[in-house]
């Protein structure tokens, strides 16, 4: 009869392996599903997992890696302080689309004016959009004793709703034919995100390399960073310490509003140019699985961003060059959170084996 056992103290070992084993078992049963969709599993894994990385057009292909990880780790890097205190901001893609909607209208209400100043007042705009709309759910927690899950979770359809409203009627190009859309930021130098155009770098990539420096320097070195621990693992103890919930609360929702916030306005900024109905693609979202498969380490965040970046390019390669459907890559970004929280569990269970009394 197996049975799970709880252990003295979480085993360290499991901590470290168990993002890579989860991956293992991603890339396994990941085989398993393109086999049953009629594709070699062998050729389907290497394009997705390898080919941005070692194939011949590699070169063309890393740069975007940067560009399509820079957002995820931007706003993993917000919700670690968050899940690390046990706040649940499961809504940072409606943070991250208010950010991207307030950053684009301040540069397009300067159009066509050329100024230096025009970009750091989208920046500022773009991390305020992000932070009041993560003060919602959090004021609400705080005052009202709301489940911050649930509040965050339905402002996300609201800031779509939003996104959608404002690509058809104030953000509109009014020079667009009446299509949805907003001017194209590309070709508004001041309000383009990009340092170097040619190798896929933007000032996003740059963002969210500092924030991953400051949130390691913040949680390991800093008395915040002690609070926040402490509050995850015993809300009590962290009361008999001084902490006060409400405003870490309100601190740890600020802050991954902030960079959601700053995610979006890159993004509109940069790659995406332009605010659409189908601007977000599930940043948000996704950036869950990043916080959780780094182990809510700003190092481990950069590492696990990158590889979902990774399936988001090879996804893409694997839709072109094999014909695989987009739904087939959610399955499998969806497989890795599934099998990190399975296995995890190994982290304070040990499996064992008990004789079955007669």
């Amino acid at each position: 009869m197996i049975k799970l056992e709880k252990r003295p103290q979480p085993s360290k070992r499991w901590t470290f392996a168990t993002p890579i084993v989860a991956v293992l078992l991603t890339m396994f049963f990941g085989g398993v599903l393109f086999a049953a969709l009629g594709q070699d599993p062998l050729v389907t894994i290497r394009t997705i997992f390898f080919d941005p990385l070692f194939s011949e057009f590699a070169w063309f292909y890393r740069p975007q890696l940067l560009i399509k990880g820079a957002p995820l780790v931007l706003i993993a890097i917000g919700l670690s302080f968050g899940f690390r205190a046990g706040i649940w901001n499961i809504g940072a893609e409606g943070q991250y689309i208010v950010g991207a909607i307030c950053g684009a209208a301040v540069g397009l209400a300067f159009y066509p004016m050329e100024s230096f100043i025009i970009l750091p007042l989208m920046v500022v705009a773009g991390a305020l959009g992000g932070l009041l709309w993560a003060m919602i759910p959090g004021l609400l927690r705080v005052k009202f004793g709301t489940n911050e899950i649930l509040v965050s979770l339905m402002l996300v359809y609201v800031a779509e709703q939003l996104l959608a409203s404002m690509a058809l009627g104030a953000l509109r190009n009014p020079e667009g034919m009446g299509f949805p859309g907003s001017r194209n930021l590309a070709q508004y130098p001041s309000a383009t995100s990009w340092i170097n155009q040619s190798a896929g770098m933007h000032w996003g990539v740059v963002t969210a390399l500092i924030a991953v420096i400051f949130a390691y320097i913040a949680l390991s070195r800093h008395i915040f960073g002690f609070n926040v621990r402490l509050s995850g693992q015993s809300p009590r103890a962290a009361r008999f310490a001084g902490v006060n919930p409400g405003r870490l609360i309100l601190i740890c929702m600020g802050i991954s509003g902030t960079l959601a916030g700053l995610a979006g306005l890159f993004e509109v900024a940069g790659p995406a140019g332009q605010v659409s109905i189908d601007f977000n693609v599930g940043y948000g979202f996704t950036a869950i699985i990043v916080a959780f498969l780094g182990r809510l380490h700003p190092v481990g965040i950069l590492l696990a961003g990158g590889l979902m970046a990774l399936t988001y390019i090879g996804g893409e390669i694997a839709q072109s060059n094999l014909g695989l459907p987009i739904a087939a890559i959610q399955i499998l970004q969806g497989m890795l959170l599934f099998f990190l929280l399975a296995v995890d569990v190994l982290t304070n269970y040990r499996i064992t084996l008990a004789r079955k009394a007669h």
